[in-house]
């Protein structure tokens, strides 16, 4: 039966409804994401800017609540080291515009993924950034690279991995200002986590994944260092290793069973390492519009399972990258569409000129 699906079968319009109701009411089962609903917001926009469909959301509105969720610095600076954007309101701090200075809340601070996907958001809607503190939010990055470097997500501690590497990456690229980071050694941490079977851990001595692949590539390729980090053999052990990832759709880690999100996270590492093309399009497509939820939309990680944000906004990237019509093309290292990356490089060029 999957061998039967054809043009028609990516339901554009469900999908389109389905990020809809993303920005506006969630399942119950939801709650516990919350503290990172920013990051929902971000799957649904992106995933709007990828369908082509930007036009059905209130983008004023989007823009005035993602730069409510700035961490500012306060009056006496004293917070500089917690500046970001947080996930949610869920603290409970005052609603800032982003004009005055910040308040000081004893649990209030950035979050580096929050940071990430809200000025990717912020991109997407065509804003100009110019209501980002950009010192402030360089400052708090900086004050979360620990000396292996890798990234907290958090000034009070938390897990410290590649995923927080590679946002780190993203917020220094889009901010067109890598002071926020020591990318030396972030660069030495991903080389200690390359493993022996030519993929990259979460960090030295662990597993590799395909998420973590995805993020050390896409973090030197941000950084342009790529060429310069692996020898052409241990390119070709990366590549040889992120191929091996396919099944019908694509797998993180071997033996484990084929997950949508997959089709993104290896899929965007073997464009940037330029092999993509020698993978089974056709089974991958396949696999990707088996778990599409043909009454609700979305797309789930398995067939017949429920479908989530995540899973159907990189369902739909990884569809992207193999070209499918009527989808914008996904920019494979920042994540987010080749329009919103075009327009962030017109915002780069402003600046400088500014600067010069």
């Amino acid at each position: 039966m999957m061998a039967d699906f054809d043009q028609e079968d990516f339901l554009r319009e469900r999908h389109v409804r389905f990020f809809q109701r993303c920005l506006q009411v969630l399942p119950e089962r939801y709650a516990p994401y919350e503290t990172s609903r920013l990051t929902i917001v971000f799957f649904a926009l992106s995933g709007l800017d990828v369908l082509n469909a930007l036009d059905v959301i209130d983008k004023p509105a989007l823009i005035e609540w993602i730069y409510s969720l700035q961490v500012l610095p306060t009056d006496d600076r004293s917070n500089l080291q917690r500046c970001g954007f947080r996930g949610s309101s869920h603290m409970g701090v005052a609603y800032n515009n982003s004009k005055g200075p910040g308040s000081l809340h004893a649990y209030d601070s950035g979050h580096v993924a929050m940071t990430y996907t809200g000025l990717a958001c912020l991109v997407i809607l065509d804003d100009d950034l110019s209501r980002v503190n950009k010192e402030a939010c360089l400052i708090g990055l900086k004050a979360l690279q620990l000396e292996d470097g890798s990234f907290y997500a958090v000034p009070e501690g938390s897990e410290n991995d590649m995923r927080f590497v590679y946002c780190a990456a993203c917020i220094c690229y889009m901010l067109d200002d890598w002071s926020g980071m020591d990318c030396q050694k972030a660069i030495d941490y991903i080389r200690r986590s390359t493993s022996y079977d030519g993929g990259i851990g979460q960090g030295s001595g662990l597993e590799s994944h395909g998420g973590s692949t995805f993020c050390a590539i896409a973090a030197l390729s941000l950084m342009g260092k790529l060429q310069d980090v692996f020898s052409e053999r241990e390119m070709r052990r990366i590549r040889r290793w992120c191929i091996l990832r396919q099944q019908n759709g694509f797998h993180g880690r071997p033996n484990k069973p084929v997950d949508t999100c997959y089709s993104f996270w290896v899929g965007a590492t073997l464009e940037l390492l330029d092999v993509f093309q020698y993978t089974n399009f056709e089974k991958n497509r396949n696999y990707i519009l088996s778990t599409q939820d043909r009454l609700v939309g979305g797309f789930a990680k398995w067939p017949d399972s429920h479908p989530d944000p995540l899973h159907t906004y990189f369902g739909i990237c990884g569809l992207s990258l193999m070209g499918e019509g009527d989808l914008r093309k996904v920019h494979p290292a920042l994540n987010i569409s080749e329009r919103a990356f075009a327009s962030l490089q017109r915002l780069h060029g402003v600046w400088r000129e500014s600067s010069t």
